[in-house]
């Protein structure tokens, strides 16, 4: 029977640039026989659609082989590397460093389906469920995630942030954030600890209505990108560390378009 493709498949280049970059076969034992290709292209169409795992058409590989590879390059920190060694190709063959030296941060509270670990209520925005705090160079692509209970302050997902990525991201200069996430005390603090000087992005005290602020707008286009995958529109994930891991999928799908 002839498989027809989706729109979410890979295309051949695209395969050709990811496939070197994944975990190769282990050696002894029965000899892996499952396609790799189909693999990813299942991960990215339930990304791209967003159903759940047990939904996935049967013309991809069964939902618990998905599955399982999926969250072994989690545990692996496959998405990781996959998302940096795409990052770093993106940036040169823009004419900029592999290592970004400015980046920006926001987070963002969305919902969450079901039970899940780590929730709690923004009373901010007024969302149950999860906080997406993010971390992306200049041209928007992803440095780190952090997701974490909604309840938190955007100080401390900032935190987080940088408990977990300031010792391997000390190419970083400067972060913009917004007013949320400054305070003097804190953001001489935070440059003390981690090494990473923050800088707040203000609205100009005569502007009226809606403006794109410089340097700001890097970061909420990335969540804008994040929309357009229909697994992301809620938080629907049990553990919050495999809520991060979608949020790198999404970024290498992403990067794979724009490289081939």
């Amino acid at each position: 029977m002839v498989r027809h493709p989706y729109d979410t498949d890979l295309t051949l280049d695209q395969w050709e640039l990811l496939r070197p970059l994944l975990p190769k076969a282990k050696s002894g034992g029965r000899p892996r026989r499952v396609n790799l290709l189909a693999v990813v292209n299942a991960i990215f169409y339930l990304l791209r659609s967003g159903c759940p795992w047990r939904l996935i058409p049967h013309d991809f590989p069964a939902w618990q082989t998905v599955y399982t590879y999926f969250r072994q390059w989690e545990a692996d920190g496959t998405w990781e590397r996959l998302n940096r060694a795409l990052r770093e190709k993106l940036r040169i063959q823009a004419g900029r460093h592999r290592h970004p030296s400015a980046a920006c941060v926001d987070s963002q509270s969305v919902k969450t389906a079901g039970a899940a670990q780590e929730k709690g209520f923004d009373g901010g925005k007024k969302v149950k469920g999860r906080k997406r705090t993010i971390l992306v160079d200049t041209m928007g692509l992803l440095i780190g995630a952090t997701v974490h209970s909604a309840r938190r302050s955007d100080h401390q997902g900032m935190i987080l942030l940088g408990l977990w990525f300031s010792a391997f991201w000390q190419s970083i200069q400067l972060i913009w954030t917004d007013q949320t996430f400054g305070g003097q005390a804190f953001t001489a603090w935070f440059q003390k600890t981690f090494g990473w000087t923050m800088e707040v992005v203000k609205r100009p005290e005569e502007q009226q209505g809606f403006e794109v602020l410089p340097r700001r707008w890097v970061v909420e286009r990335t969540f804008a990108w994040f929309g357009h995958y229909r697994r992301l529109s809620k938080d629907y994930e049990y553990l919050p560390t495999t809520s991060e891991m979608m949020l790198y999928a999404a970024m290498v799908n992403l990067m794979l378009k724009r490289l081939a």
